[in-house]
């Protein structure tokens, strides 16, 4: 089968692949869609994961498609059939750590991580066919389904921030993610404001709801940018979901006092930030650090999804063969602004 396999920094090919013999309690699921991601480009550019992947590696972690294949399990029955519709997340937890049993999944000692939705086919490992495979409703569209995991990860920052109606929300970065923050804050019946560049990106954070946009331009300065156009700091919640270290430290020059931050964006290994103390400490501010997903929100994200509060229409503006993966991450490394693309794995 063909298949991306990460070879390290700037290198991803397309490779005929032999598919895996299945392991007892393991199934394949043809793979009808994946997206692309943030943190698969971030990846790329690095040339590693700590956690995620080690090259060379089967690449892509956003899918959805159809059981075609189910190992025998030992003569135990299966709840599972050839044809069924699934996502799978890509991660599960062991279920006996400390932070499993705490309801901390997305902190467990051995969190196992999948990797390979660019690929016409993948083996889904037995702890993930118990823990993390989801089957949907015939309904449910193929490209709304792969959204879950990303979206998961936003439910948690969601929850974590115990977001509520009639609060105020400033969401830093308009990409999948502060656009995901954007349609679930707005369903919680909050007043959102984003700040971010790009023209398709911010259009669709109008079209999701957003009341208020402010274009960061090409030097994307956030504190800027929001300050000319709104009061900084009578905002109850502000979202960084962007991922750089000046940006963590404008989330709470932006935010009110006795509000609450999340720092969702990840900032790459070994960097520091500085944080202004006598803001932090003498307006009471609550920061928050949201990581991954458990298997609850993930299963809560596709709630939402085949509720039709998160659609694939308004964050997927371009669609990709398989094939072609290659371009269309060298498109994205020199930035091509999309939200995210779909790649079209069947031949």
């Amino acid at each position: 089968m063909k298949a991306a396999i990460f070879h390290g920094k700037g290198n991803i090919r397309i490779e005929d692949v032999t598919p895996p013999v299945l392991k007892p309690g393991e199934v394949r699921v043809q793979i009808a869609v994946a997206l692309t991601c943030g943190t698969d480009l971030k990846v790329l550019k690095r040339g590693y994961h700590a956690k995620m992947l080690t090259p060379p590696s089967p690449f892509g972690h956003e899918l959805a498609g159809t059981i075609c294949e189910i190992a025998d399990s030992a003569g135990k029955p299966s709840s599972w059939n050839t044809g069924d519709r699934v996502v799978v997340a890509n991660s599960a937890p062991c279920g006996d750590c400390f932070f499993c049993r705490n309801r901390q999944e997305n902190l467990c000692d051995d969190l196992m991580f999948l990797n390979g939705a660019y690929a016409e086919t993948i083996a889904v490992p037995s702890r993930f066919v118990k823990k993390n495979m989801v089957r949907l409703r015939p309904e449910t569209p193929f490209e709304d389904a792969a959204l879950a995991e990303p979206l998961a990860c936003v439910v948690q920052g969601v929850e974590d921030l115990k977001l509520k109606e009639g609060q105020t929300v400033l969401v830093l970065g308009a990409g999948p993610i502060g656009l995901m923050f954007v349609a679930l804050a707005k369903h919680l019946g909050c007043s959102v404001s984003v700040a971010g560049r790009g023209a398709n990106r911010l259009r669709a954070a109008t079209r999701l709801g957003a009341d208020r946009v402010f274009d960061a331009g090409k030097e994307g300065n956030i504190v800027q940018a929001v300050g000319n156009a709104y009061t900084p700091r009578e905002f109850d919640v502000v979202v960084e979901a962007i991922g750089k270290p000046e940006t963590w430290a404008a989330a709470i020059r932006l935010v009110r006092k006795g509000g609450s931050v999340n720092f969702f964006g990840g900032c790459p290994g070994g960097t520091t930030v500085s944080l202004d103390t006598h803001i932090i400490h003498y307006s009471s501010l609550k920061m928050f650090a949201s990581f991954h997903h458990t298997p609850r929100t993930f299963r809560r994200a596709l709630e939402f999804i085949e509720a039709g509060v998160v659609r694939a229409r308004d964050f997927v503006d371009g669609e990709w063969p398989l094939t072609k993966l290659p371009e269309l991450f060298q498109q994205m490394t020199a930035g091509n602004r999309a939200i995210k693309t779909l790649v079209r794995v069947a031949q």
